[in-house]
C-alpha cells in the first residue's frame, strides 16, 4: 500500500525523535553506569598485610600484597642495580605518605640546544673520559663505583630538576581515553578566550613496538602506558635492564650479563608486579571534613572563578570496562573502567613560564611545556612545582605565566580572605 508523502514525513520525524530519545536515554544510561573510583591511601609502606588495592583482578596466584613488596625490596649490585642509579627501590622515591605516593627526591636533567635552538641530550663523560652516556637527558646522581659516577660537562648548559611523581590512581589514568583528553584540548581554547591549548603528544608504548598512544605520565607526557613508564624508570632510575629496556646504559663496572629483571614463579618479571601494583591503587582520597566547611566550598568555587580549572580538571571519568588500550596490550579491567576521578588535571602539556628547557617525545615546542601538575594528594607535600621549588601554594600560584597568567593574575587581585579560602580548598586535595 502507497503512504502518502505528508504520513512518510510525519513516520520519518517520528522515527527520528524516538531514535534521539532513545540515544539520549542511552548516554544517561552510560553516564549512570560510571561511579567513582575509590579512594584511600591504603598502601602502608612495608606494612603491605593491611593494604587494600581498588579490587582489581590478579594474576593467577599473585596477591596484592605480594606486588607491593616487589615494589618496595632494595635492589643490589648482585641483581644488577647500577652501574649507575638513583635509587635502590621504587619506594624510595614514591612513599609520602604510603607506597605508591609522592616524595621530596628530584632527580636531574640536562642538555643543551644545538645551532638552531633545538633542545639535544647531553653526552656525559665516565671512567676519566673512556666511555660516555648518551641518548637520554637523565644524569643519575650515584653509581656502584667511582669509574662509573656521571658529572656535568659545562657544555650542558640546560639544567633541571624534577620531581618524583605520584602513582597512586594511575591504573584509572592510564584508562582514560585518548579522545578524552584531546576532547579536553579541544575545548580549552574556548574556555579561557584563546590564551589555554594543552598540547597532546603520541608517546611510543614500549610494549607493542612502532604504536603510540596519548601521553600521559612523566613531567613531559614521555609515556602513555604504565609497563612503559615503569620499564623505563627501572633502567634510567635504578639500571635494571628489562624486556622493555635491555640494554644498560653504561656496561662500566656493570657485573651482569643479559635483561637482569627475569620472571619470577609466577612467570611475573618485577615489571609486571609494579605495573600490578599501581594499578591495583586507589585514588588520593579528599579531606572530607575540611572539603565540607564554608571556607573550602568557597575556595572551590573560587578555584573555578579564577579559572585554574581550565587545566586543573576536577573530573575525568575512564573508559569503558572490556576497552582496549596500550597497543592491544591490556584491556580495561571492571576495577578502573566506567569511573570518576578528580585528579585536578588534563595530563596535557602547557607553558606556564616554568619549562625546563628539555625535550623528550613530543616535538620541540614542547621544551618548556610541562604536565599539568595533578593536584590529588597536595597536602600530603611541602614543596611544590615540578622542581619542588616553591614551599607555599601561594608561591607556587605567583609562578604562574604563560597560559597560565591569566588565572595567577585574578589570584593576585582576590582579596587576602578569597586567598585563605581558596588555598584552603586545595588544602582538601
Amino acid at each position: 500500500m502507497l503512504i502518502p508523502h505528508w504520513r512518510k514525513v510525519l513516520l520519518c520525524s517520528c522515527l527520528f525523535a524516538i531514535l534521539i530519545a532513545l540515544g539520549a536515554g542511552l548516554v544517561r544510561v552510560a553516564a549512570k553506569s560510571a561511579t567513582e573510583a575509590p579512594a584511600g591511601f591504603n598502601t602502608p609502606s612495608f606494612n603491605s598485610a593491611q593494604s587494600v588495592s581498588n579490587g582489581i583482578a590478579e594474576p593467577t596466584g599473585d596477591t596484592f600484597a605480594r606486588d607491593q613488596q616487589v615494589y618496595e625490596q632494595n635492589e643490589t649490585v648482585a641483581n644488577g642495580l647500577g652501574p649507575v642509579y638513583n635509587a635502590t627501590s621504587c619506594v624510595t622515591c614514591h612513599q609520602n605518605p604510603n607506597s605508591g605516593a609522592a616524595s621530596q627526591i628530584t632527580e636531574l636533567r640536562v642538555g643543551h640546544n644545538d645551532e638552531n635552538g633545538n633542545f639535544v641530550n647531553p653526552t656525559i663523560f665516565i671512567n676519566d673520559g673512556k666511555n660516555t652516556i648518551t641518548g637520554r637527558s637523565i644524569v643519575n646522581d650515584r653509581a656502584i663505583g667511582p669509574e662509573a659516577q656521571e658529572t656535568i660537562p659545562a657544555t650542558e648548559n640546560i639544567r633541571t630538576l624534577r620531581a618524583a611523581l605520584n602513582t597512586l590512581g594511575d591504573g584509572f589514568v592510564e584508562a582514560i581515553d585518548d579522545k578524552t583528553l584531546i576532547a579536553i584540548a579541544e575545548e580549552q581554547p574556548e574556555l579561557s578566550e584563546g590564551r589555554v591549548h594543552g598540547e597532546v603528544v603520541q608517546a611510543p608504548i614500549f610494549e607493542a613496538p612502532g604504536q603510540t598512544r596519548v601521553g600521559r605520565f612523566g613531567w613531559k607526557d614521555q609515556h602513555s602506558s604504565l609497563l612503559s613508564f615503569i620499564g623505563d624508570a627501572y633502567l634510567n632510575e635504578m639500571g635494571i635492564s628489562n624486556r622493555l629496556r635491555p640494554t644498560n646504559v653504561t656496561n662500566v663496572l656493570n657485573t651482569t650479563t643479559g635483561v637482569e629483571d627475569q620472571p619470577d614463579d609466577l612467570g611475573l618479571a618485577d615489571i609486571d608486579h609494579f605495573a600490578q601494583f599501581i594499578r591495583g591503587t586507589m585514588v588520593p582520597p579528599r579531606d572530607t571534613v575540611l572539603a565540607a566547611t564554608p571556607a573550602a566550598l568557597r575556595g572551590g568555587e573560587l578555584f573555578r572563578r579564577v579559572g585554574c580549572s581550565v587545566c586543573h580538571v576536577q573530573s575525568i571519568t575512564t573508559a569503558p570496562p572490556g576497552t582496549v588500550i596500550d597497543g592491544g596490550m591490556f584491556t580495561v579491567p571492571e576495577a578502573l573502567g566506567d569511573k570518576i576521578i578528580h585528579p585536578f588535571s588534563d595530563f596535557l602539556l602547557h607553558d606556564i613560564g616554568t619549562g625546563d628547557g628539555i625535550v623528550q617525545v613530543g616535538p620541540q615546542d614542547t621544551a618548556n611545556k610541562l604536565r599539568t601538575a595533578p593536584l590529588w594528594g597536595l597536602r600530603t607535600k611541602a614543596r611544590f612545582m615540578h622542581d619542588l621549588g616553591s614551599l607555599s601554594v601561594d608561591n607556587a600560584i605567583s609562578r604562574h605565566d604563560g597560559e597560565a597568567r591569566q588565572p595567577a593574575r585574578r589570584f593576585r587581585e582576590l582579596s587576602p580572605e578569597e586567598k585563605e579560602e581558596l588555598i584552603t580548598f586545595l588544602k582538601t586535595l
